[in-house]
């Protein structure tokens, strides 16, 4: 039976999830002018805030500096101190504060002014005197804080968060950031350095296969024995001797079957009386063994695909192996 602080907790939870439904609601073209700002920046952005607020642009200017923006903190009240010398004219100024009115932050604005940058506001009051003199302005309103005295940063942080994270995305797709840049700008994280891996040391070694003529039911269960979502399907090809009349039966690598391949085919054929050959996607996309992971996350997404086949070179045509999109980014 729930007890009163879980049902408190899920309160909780709904109520910040309705507020921020309603900012959601509220994003219109300021954001888009907004990301084309950061997006043109040639410098840096400099994200400002003080206190809790302070907590998020930190994270904010984290989050964009490590996905391809370049970005860093400054605090307001260190901006007056000295700080604001790391500001140049070709940075942009994200300044957030959630009432808009925080002498602090409204102290840089003329010293920023003067040196030439840009202001963008993120506020929860469009009326401020922060957001009357920015050039940009995003709206982080909220009109309860999940505080029951209404005055601890709950939601309203909470909203900022989110709104730096819509940023980020954004702007990572803006600039095509994938997953071999991640790696880059994180060589000392367990992903980064797994990512700058070779794709020998993650693959998968024993490779599922089947042939053209396996019935249906088994290349499920050698998809399923494998747990990599796909099989290999082989054929039987008879390659004859040049110098004799011998021949050799050799088993050659035609195509591949997906998860995907299974549950078109179930929706195709009604009694699944069929072997892989009716079920399978002719060809195949490798890579070998030395290649980058970052090399191999890039041909998958290039192509929409989450598994490679993985051959001892280049041109080689016989697969020693699989690599999974799941095993690279599973490293926990």
């Amino acid at each position: 039976m729930e007890n009163s602080t879980t049902h408190r907790a899920k309160e909780i939870f709904e109520q910040e999830i309705s507020e921020l439904t309603k900012v959601a609601a509220n994003i219109d073209e300021h954001f888009s002018l907004v990301v084309d700002a950061l997006y043109a920046c040639r410098g840096k952005v400099v994200v400002m805030g003080i206190g809790k607020t302070g907590l998020i642009g930190r994270k904010i200017a984290s989050s964009f500096a490590s996905t391809g923006t370049p970005a860093i903190f400054v605090n307001a009240v260190e901006a007056v101190h000295g700080d604001l010398g790391m500001v140049t004219a070709d940075d942009v100024a994200l300044l957030v504060s959630n009432s808009g009115a925080t002498n602090e932050i409204l102290a840089v604005i003329d010293p920023l002014r003067q040196i030439g940058c840009q202001l963008i506001a993120m506020t929860g009051d469009l009326q401020s005197p922060l957001a009357q003199r920015c050039d940009l302005i995003l709206s982080v309103h909220v009109d309860k804080e999940a505080c029951p005295l209404g005055l601890a940063p709950t939601t309203s942080t909470t909203a900022a968060l989110l709104m730096g994270d819509a940023l980020m995305v954004c702007l990572m797709e803006k600039r095509h950031f994938q997953a071999e840049n991640f790696a880059v700008y994180h060589p000392g994280g367990a992903l980064g350095r797994k990512l700058l891996g070779r794709v020998e040391n993650y693959m998968y070694a024993s490779v599922p296969r089947v042939m053209t003529d396996t019935p249906f039911r088994e290349l499920v269960c050698e998809m399923t024995r494998h747990h990599l979502g796909m099989t290999m399907v082989y054929q039987q090809s008879e390659v004859r001797s040049q110098k004799s009349e011998i021949s050799t039966q050799l088993s050659v690598c035609v195509g591949i079957i997906t998860d995907g391949d299974l549950r078109r085919a179930i929706q195709k054929y009604e009694d699944l009386h069929i072997t892989a050959a009716d079920v399978m996607t002719h060809g195949y996309k490798h890579i070998s063994k030395d290649a980058l992971l970052t090399e191999a996350l890039a041909v998958m997404d290039k192509y929409n695909i989450t598994t490679l086949a993985v051959t001892e070179t280049q041109d080689s045509d016989e697969i020693i192996g699989i690599i999974s999109i799941h095993h690279i980014i599973d490293f926990a």
